[in-house]
């Protein structure tokens, strides 16, 4: 059942799409949410969880890190949909967004405030669980706002900049739990953070509120069903969702276990060092490729093009990392990684927002595109590990390495040949 056209505010339909583009002003708040919110995520995925796990259980920390980011990706994966489909039925007076995004923060930044209290596992299980579910809720409403209010010739630049915003908050995060002395000032630093930046973007947001009526009353049982979207009956947002899953894998496959490779393979003197040089050179890269990208692909009207070319050129990325394993290949790998991927963020988002099936459920469908986001992040470990302990116990770790780079090769290509399968979107 399609809602009423005759329910508006000041003539405002929020099921049409938007005509009138938003203002620098707006996007750079939009960007500026985004890395605070990011910061907040991996300051203590990069660092702070890491120590904290080994101080509270020092003989097994690793069990304790596993645990803690294991049952926050569970939340993660639940809460981004649900806040999602909640946010797209708000009908606060601030509008359907503001809320989430300031419940979200809010939330985030009392889990980020538990974490520096906790002297428990089960304390750091509590305060992580808080920072996914509130984080994430902000998340879904921020990237909600983007087809709420960016008309489509202007959505390649904004998702570059909502692309940029995940590399330069683990700059910024990884920055804070490094400098910052002692975990607890860390968690509180990235907790006002986290406020700090995201309330520019709540004080100029834009977001209108939905009419009361507009969307029909629905049960539990019909909200629940909502998240499942045929794949029969909108083949476009399958495949996009698909392809999403498999670049991101590749990309974590890349990205996951450089520490290791460049201990293991390349015999780097100063590993960590090491990640960080190159961590820096790929955040570089990918900010600048997402920004110039996205502009483009506004300028030319056309999507899957950039996509395709993105995925070949992370594979190619890929490819060097496994047939040369040097340090010099390594730095040339992490431009090239950087530049596919920024490229990729950018441009797919931009799609994304063009192949949703309802207007009127925009949060909850990008929730479920956030699911391809989230699950590569669990599935990653699990595919790479035991590539390395087998290829490790029948011949060397630089074998290891170079079959999975091999293989996250193929898995961007095929992510690349998928994208040929959306009609909608040139």
């Amino acid at each position: 059942m399609q809602p009423p056209e005759a329910v508006t505010v000041d003539g405002h339909d929020p099921s049409a799409e938007p005509t009138h583009p938003v203002p620098t002003s707006w996007v750079a708040r939009l960007g500026l949410a985004g890395v605070g919110m990011c910061a907040g995520w991996f300051g203590p995925i990069q660092v702070l969880l890491g120590l904290q796990a080994a101080s509270l259980t020092p003989d097994h920390k690793e069990a304790t890190l596993s645990l803690v980011t294991g049952i926050g990706a569970a939340v993660s994966t639940l809460a981004n949909p649900l806040a999602g489909a909640f946010s797209d039925r708000t009908t606060s007076r601030w509008g359907r967004r503001v809320p989430w995004v300031v419940g979200g923060t809010l939330v985030g930044a009392v889990g980020l405030v538990l974490l520096a209290m906790a002297t428990t596992v089960p304390g750091m299980v509590l305060g992580w669980c808080l920072v996914q579910a509130g984080l994430n809720g902000t998340l879904a409403a921020l990237t909600a706002a983007i087809p709420d209010l960016v008309p489509v010739e202007q959505r390649g630049l904004v998702s570059g900049v909502v692309g940029m915003t995940q590399t330069l908050g683990i700059v910024v995060g990884t920055g804070v739990a490094t400098l910052v002395a002692g975990t607890t000032a860390a968690y509180l630093v990235l907790a006002v953070l986290v406020v700090a930046a995201v309330t520019p973007f709540v004080l100029g947001s834009l977001d209108r509120p939905l009419p009361r009526g507009h969307l029909p009353r629905i049960g539990v049982g019909a909200f629940l069903a909502g998240f499942w979207i045929s794949p029969r009956r909108h083949p476009d947002f399958a495949w996009a969702w698909a392809t999403r899953f498999l670049a991101t894998i590749a990309n974590s496959i890349c990205t996951m276990y450089l520490l290791f490779f460049l201990t293991d393979a390349v015999g780097v003197e100063d590993p960590e060092l090491g990640v960080l040089v190159l961590t820096l050179l790929y955040a570089a890269c990918l900010v600048v490729s997402a920004i110039v990208a996205g502009a483009w692909s506004d300028r030319l009207g056309v999507r899957k093009p950039f996509v395709m070319v993105s995925g070949v050129v992370m594979s190619c990325a890929a490819a060097l990392l496994a047939i040369v394993q040097t340090w010099s290949a390594a730095l040339v790998g992490a431009v090239i990684l950087g530049i596919g991927y920024g490229v990729y963020l950018a441009v797919d988002f931009a799609l994304i927002t063009q192949v949703l099936p309802r207007a009127d459920d925009r949060a909850r469908d990008l929730g479920v595109i956030n699911i391809a986001n989230a699950l590569p992040q669990v599935l990653a470990p699990a595919i790479a590990g035991p590539i390395i302990t087998w290829f490790a116990a029948h011949g060397t770790h630089a074998d290891g390495y170079r079959a999975l780079y091999l293989l996250a090769a193929a898995i961007g290509i095929a992510a690349a040949l998928l994208i040929r399968k959306i009609r909608t979107v040139d």
